[in-house]
This record gives structure tokens, sequence and C-alpha cells, in this order.
């Protein structure tokens, strides 16, 4: 390998050099929200002048920072057509906890990732996308956790989105020194660890591979700097990993299938049998009691979000028939519905980072609104399904 002149190196502790079989890769740990880390990082792309430049981003998160237009370019139909309105969720929880703490260290969150394509771009040097589809990492998270840990989950997120507590100079200053959002994912980690396994690790695995992929000797990689230690270690094993194994979204688990197709069937087999035992009309009157108690609680639901009149009307005439199908839940036509006669304006998207972190804009910003349709008539369908069953068992006997 062939450097220029002779470099002095003067980093600090958050720059790693780790020479591989005659290459050399530079890690450069960030805090995505620290001026310092924005500045070090055109720095040693400036000093080194490598061959590549690594950064922890992909196409759609690239495109996000560079063109600005995260939310507006949203395509909200067809997210609910998707069934992605809980990936949606999240997505809007870590970042706007992030983006609250930028605004109080005055730095963008990403910032350093995006300097480092511009310095880049600036200097004519290769640069290469080394992150896996954020899609992806979302919808492995989400599909990868039992429905206690979604729970978990979205109650924290609410908590690090809504909470007004100030945060403290100490808390500043320690998230100065690290990646927030890798600090963040830690700490669920704690009581959650297929989060930080697939958020943390799997990541690990799939930058490092991918950094090694670049072509050159020189290699310099932005990385948060909670990625650090892993990747450095995965460089140093000089591990060939298949990144296909983590590129799939795994399939719903067996579980909640039979679960899912076992609830509808065992509620129809009952009303069935009550006809047979008891009668039609005792099989008439459960079948009614199904069908207020389903549609009732959800209705309210559409109603407490302040949701359209269709919408209320849709929520309680559709939750007892999606109660038994695990296809689409109550809360996805609903917000259908909602999205579709109060659909989110420009302005609305735009802001919803900030919206979401203050309670009344729950019900005043669109988009939150949809999410919050979806929400409370999900709630309210399940407390009518549980309802429901509990009462049809009661009247076997």
């Amino acid at each position: 390998m062939e450097n220029d002149p002779i470099i002095e190196r003067n980093y600090p502790t958050d720059v790693e050099i780790v020479p591989v079989n005659g290459r050399e890769f530079i890690l450069i740990g960030t805090a995505h929200i620290s001026q310092e880390s924005t500045d070090l990082v055109r720095a040693v792309i400036e000093q080194e002048r490598p061959d590549v430049v690594c950064v922890e981003l992909d196409e759609q998160r690239y495109k996000t920072l560079s063109e600005k237009t995260k939310w507006e370019n949203l395509d909200l139909k067809q997210i609910i057509r998707q069934r992605q309105l809980m990936t949606l969720l999240v997505n809007l929880l870590l970042s706007s906890y992030q983006k609250r703490l930028g605004q109080q260290l005055g730095v963008a969150p990403g910032t350093e990732l995006l300097e480092a394509t511009k310095v880049a771009q600036e200097l004519d040097i290769p640069l290469a996308l080394v992150d896996r589809d954020v899609r992806i990492t979302l919808r492995r998270a989400w599909n990868s956790m039992s429905f206690w840990e979604k729970i978990k989950l979205l109650s924290s997120g609410f908590v690090g989105a809504v909470e007004g507590e100030e945060i403290s100079e100490e808390m500043l200053s320690e998230i100065r020194q690290s990646d927030v959002l890798t600090e963040l994912m830690n700490e669920l980690g704690e009581f959650m660890p297929v989060l930080k396994g697939v958020l943390i690790d799997e990541r690990d695995t799939y930058i490092a591979q991918k950094t090694r992929d670049a072509v050159g000797d020189k290699v310099v990689s932005v990385v948060g700097a909670g990625h650090l230690k892993g990747i450095k270690q995965a460089l140093l094993e000089n591990r060939q990993e298949d990144l296909s194994l983590i590129e799939q979204v795994p399939p719903p688990s067996p579980v909640g299938k039979i679960i899912g197709w076992g609830i509808p069937a065992l509620i129809i087999g009952m009303l069935i049998y009550i006809g047979m035992t008891q009668g039609a009309e005792a099989a008439g009157d459960n079948l009614l009691y199904w069908f207020l108690v389903n549609g009732i609680p959800s209705a309210i639901g559409a109603l407490l979000a302040f949701a359209h009149p269709l919408t209320i009307a849709v929520s309680f005439f559709g939750a007892p028939f999606t109660s038994l199908t695990p296809v689409i839940g109550a809360g996805y036509v609903a917000a259908f519905v909602q999205a579709y006669f109060l659909p989110p304006v420009v302005r609305e998207f735009q802001s919803v980072g900030d919206d979401i972190s203050q309670w009344r804009m729950w019900w005043t910003n669109k988009l939150l609104r949809v999410l919050l349709v979806f929400i409370l008539t999900s709630v309210g369908s399940v407390v009518g399904t549980y309802l429901g069953a509990a009462e049809i068992i009661s009247n076997l006997f």
C-alpha cells in the first residue's frame, strides 16, 4: 500500500485504524447529533485522502438526508395497504427522540454522515453506502419481537417522544461522546435482546462486510460510535459473511398464524354449537352480542381520535368482521378510510417530527391522527374480541 506524504495522525479515540492483509481501514465512530463528529469526519477524510469513503447509510436514508424529503414523499395509503403502519410509527418515534436531542445540541441528526458524502464528492473520492436498507432493518426488528416486546417498545418510544422533560447537561455531555440512536437501542436491548440483535449486531456484521467489499487499499468508514467495536472486531477476524441471510424479512411466527386463524375458527365453531344445542335464537343473541361488543369499542376508539364520521361508522361495522380474520385488522381499515377522507397535507408531513412530541398535535396533525385512529380502533377491536369470546364461552354451558 502506497501512501502519499507521511501523515501525522493525532486522532482522538473516536478513530480506529485497523490494518488487515495489507489494507488499512480507518473507522470514524461518530455521534449522530454531534458537531464535533461532523468536524472530525471532514478533517480525517481531507487528511487521509482514502481510496474510498464508506458511510453508514443506505440508499433511502442517503436520499432522505441529501434531498430533505423525508416524509413529503410518503405514500401513506400504500403503507396502509402493506400493513406497515406500526413500522412507520416506530420510525417516527425514534426519529423524533433523536431530533429532539439534536435540537438541544444545535446539530441535525445525521449531519456527520452527510458531511462525509460531501467531502468525498469535493475530493472526487468514490463513495460507498454500506448500511442495510432501513426498511428491512425495521421490518426484521418488528417481526422478530413478541407481542409484549412490541408493547414495551411502543411504550418506551412514546415516553421518549412526547415527554416534555428537558435533557440535563450531564446527559448531553454523554451523548456527545456516543451514537445516541445506538445508546437508545442498547437501553432497550437490556430487556429486549432481539431488538439489539437486529438493529446493532446484525448491522455490525453487514457494515463490516460491505466495508471489506469496498475497492481500495485505504478505506475510511464513517459509522455510529456504537458500531465501532463490533465492526472493528469483524474486520480483524476477516470474516466472510453471507449477507443474504440477514437481508430477508423473517416470516411471521407460525404460532401467531395459528392463533390468528384459531380464534375466529373457535368463535364461529362455538356459535354453530350454540345454535345446534340451544337453538337459532340463542345463536342469534350471541352473534348480536359479538357484533356490538366489537363494533362499539372500535367506534369509541375512532371517536376519541376525532376521526371522520365515515371512519367511525366503518370502525363500528367493520370490527366485528375483521376480528374474525387475521388478514387485516380493524385499525388498518379505519386508518385507510381516515387517510382517504382526511389526507395529510405536505406541511403536516414536514412538521410530523416536531408534532409527534406534543400530545395535542396527535389530534391536529392529520398524519398523526391517522396513526391515532389506527392505534385506538385496534385497541378497541382487541378489547371487543376478548370480551365477546369470553361471553360466548360462558354461554356454551
